[in-house]
């Protein structure tokens, strides 16, 4: 029996999720492999951070990043369709 509204009865998790599981399972076996300290210099500040916490806040850095800008991309879709309907 399907009883989804768009009659699409789908079970599961789909492509992007597993996409996205495998990507953080890659990003944990990366970490755990680097654990030494690295010294970076930004502009005029030099400081010491493990390696494994420079991946995780890089990751953390484009994720936000990434999502900012789909939710723009949807933001201007909406402008567009509302602008659409009026004309």
């Amino acid at each position: 029996m399907n009883d989804s509204p768009g009659g699409d009865d789908r079970r599961g998790i789909g492509l992007g999720a597993i996409a996205t599981l495998g990507g953080l399972g890659l990003l944990v076996v990366f970490m755990l492999q680097n654990t030494d300290d690295v010294t970076l210099t930004f502009l005029a500040w030099d400081f010491t951070w493990p390696l494994w916490l420079l991946v995780l806040v890089s990751a953390l850095v484009g994720a936000f990043v990434w999502l900012g800008l789909g939710i723009l991309r949807r933001h201007r879709r909406r402008k567009e369709r509302r602008a659409d309907r009026r004309d």
